[in-house]
């Protein structure tokens, strides 16, 4: 039955299923969604207790200029919540940049129950098999009152339950793109994040202050299809761009053969 649901989950929590299936799901299902709130902004004075056993308020780790991943989940949960931490931890590894300088993640537990010791090991271990260097503050795993996680969870349309019969959580498999304000940017949905959506994600979410020139240059040639969950070409502004460096590109070799024929004139006068 796990498994069954799981699969039904990931599948529910691909973007444009739920409208499809609302009224075809199981009573257990109506109970998880995710209402989107693009541009929202999350409370930033929640307090939560990090993995170092300290309470802290969430505006801790915003307003630094870096983007951030955000995660709902539970450290004991039996399968769903560690394969969408697995999908993003093999996704930022193909990334160039380092968690805590270029973008932040911070995953919340939505357990009450669960304590800094279990945010600790989970941490230890992620941080661990990422081989990567990570900034002390770049990965960060909370634990909390469940007003809070409520709170939390309610500003990003994030519908989940627990259910008593199985002692589990059932949730939607999603990650939340925020800006430094604490904005929703970007949902990305299901338990493996290709490496092209989290880096425009992130891109997007950092407003310009991340990434490269490149990096700039493909945010403009790519958008977000809802109905594709992906960044596609974004046709008008590739031709828009093709246009501009053909000008470019005309202009230089016009300016070359003006200047040429200055100089033979010169030469001949």
């Amino acid at each position: 039955m796990k498994i069954t649901l799981l699969s039904l989950i990931i599948f529910l929590t691909s973007p444009g299923v739920f409208g499809q299936v609302a009224n075809k799901q199981p009573e257990e299902l109506q109970k998880i969604d995710v209402r989107e709130n693009l541009g929202g902004s999350i409370p930033l004075d929640l307090e939560f207790v990090n993995h170092h056993g300290d309470s802290v308020q969430l505006a801790q780790y915003f307003n630094d200029g870096i983007p951030v991943i955000l995660v709902l989940a539970y450290y004991e949960c039996p399968m769903l919540c560690n394969l969408v931490m697995n999908g993003v931890s093999n996704s930022i590894r193909q990334l160039d940049w380092t968690p805590g300088e270029e973008y932040r993640i911070l995953v919340i537990s939505i357990d009450p129950e669960e304590t800094v010791a279990l945010a600790q090991g989970k941490r230890h271990r992620y941080v661990e098999d990422f081989g990567k260097p990570v900034a002390e503050d770049g990965w960060v795993f909370f634990v909390g009152e469940e007003k809070m996680s409520r709170e939390l969870a309610d500003s990003l349309g994030f519908i989940y339950y627990y259910d008593e019969k199985k002692d589990e959580y059932a949730h939607p498999a999603v990650v939340f793109l925020m800006t430094e304000e604490g904005k929703i940017s970007r949902y990305l949905y299901g338990i493996e994040f290709k490496k092209q959506d989290l880096r425009l994600g992130l891109l997007e979410a950092g407003r310009g202050k991340i990434g490269n020139t490149l990096d700039k240059v493909l945010l403009y040639c790519y958008h977000y299809d809802p109905d594709e969950g992906s960044y596609t070409v974004f046709a008008e502004n590739v031709m828009k761009l093709g246009g501009g460096i053909t000008v470019v590109v005309l202009a230089f070799f016009m300016g070359g053969l003006w200047v040429r024929d200055r100089a033979k004139k010169a030469k001949q006068g």
